[in-house]
């Protein structure tokens, strides 16, 4: 009877082998690319209506997960699982449609059932199957040639190796289509509006910024008292922005500008009578609404500001960034 040692030395064995019979089957795809993945490409680039990945048990965890990475890359997609087709759910599918089918035999009894209508419909169809002379590849438009020498499967059973290769001719179709179209990054943050990169690529100033009654502002005219009266009673405790009669952004005065004249002051009855114009910075950094947000949050870390005053392309303080606003929204 073999030890636990030796059942652990023989996981990892089969472990690596699996790994490299994958690879393997992965690097035999990229020389089998021709006249038909160009096909396939060209199907999708010209798509008028939408993706349809369609398969059975593992084919149909790649067909969903091959949707997903088509929709979020410029090519609207949805999955339809084939036994539901044959219910009702054929009736989504149009004539303008491109109707991908997994299946590693080519032969799966669900899948090669919706042929008929499909080819009614006249919706393309691309197959990516195993078999280039099964019953699936016979009637596709294009055939994504997805054979492996082998399984991973130490019983030769287990949708192993095909179903990565169904999955890798998915993706390289998908990044295929993506570059042709000209894809880029910002189409992508589209897509992704709950993600860091759309945050990044899409948030603007104008999306976090505190503006109206919100926004902290005195005039011109105001003592250090008023400014500070009105920081300590704004959401953004922590600045205000001095404007002239127009509204436009004279100066800025933060609480740390406020220790500082305390520090060499004696007279502190004297500081909160001070005309606020004498003490703030006349000249301060800003931003703009339409800035993204992401390298408004650079400029606040890279030269540690708090708080940043926002102005309009008049020059017109209307509104102001707050460090804990940046933060909450995942970019610093």
């Amino acid at each position: 009877m073999a030890s636990d040692a030796e059942n652990l030395d023989q996981a990892m064995a089969q472990a690596r082998e699996t790994l490299d019979i994958e690879a393997r089957a992965i690097r035999g795809l990229a020389e089998r690319l021709g006249e038909d993945f160009r096909r396939a490409v060209k199907l999708l680039l010209d798509l008028r209506g939408r993706a349809v990945t369609c398969g059975v048990g593992k084919s149909g965890a790649v067909a969903r997960k091959i949707a997903g990475t088509l929709a979020s890359t410029g090519t609207p997609a949805f999955f339809m699982h084939p036994t539901e087709a044959q219910h009702g759910d054929l009736g989504m599918v149009t004539g303008d449609d491109v109707v991908l089918l997994f299946s590693n035999s080519g032969e799966t009894e669900e899948v090669t059932g919706l042929l008929p209508w499909l080819k009614r419909v006249g919706a393309a169809i691309i197959a990516v199957c195993g078999r280039a002379h099964s019953t699936l590849a016979r009637e596709a438009d294009a055939v994504l040639d997805a054979s492996v020498e082998r399984e991973a499967c130490p019983l030769g059973l287990a949708p192993t190796a095909s179903a990565i290769a169904q999955m890798a001719l998915g993706d390289a179709l998908a990044m295929a289509v993506m570059a042709a179209r000209g894809f880029t990054v910002e189409d992508y943050a589209r897509t992704h509006p709950a993600g860091t990169l759309g945050r990044k690529v899409l948030m603007r100033v104008k999306d976090l910024m505190h503006a109206g009654p919100d926004n902290p502002v005195v005039p011109f005219s105001a003592t250090v008292f008023e400014a500070l009266l009105v920081m300590t009673n704004s959401p953004i405790r922590g600045a205000v922005s001095v404007v002239d009669e127009e509204g436009q952004l004279a100066g800025f005065f933060t609480d740390g500008d406020f220790r500082v004249l305390m520090q060499r002051e004696t007279d502190w009855g004297a500081v909160m009578r001070r005309p606020i114009a004498e003490v703030m910075t006349r000249t301060p950094t800003t931003t703009t609404p339409e800035t993204l947000a992401q390298e408004a949050a650079r400029i606040m870390q890279t030269k540690q500001f708090d708080n940043l005053p926002v102005v309009d392309a008049d020059g017109r303080a209307v509104g102001m960034l707050d460090i804990q606003d940046v933060i909450r929204a995942g970019l610093a």
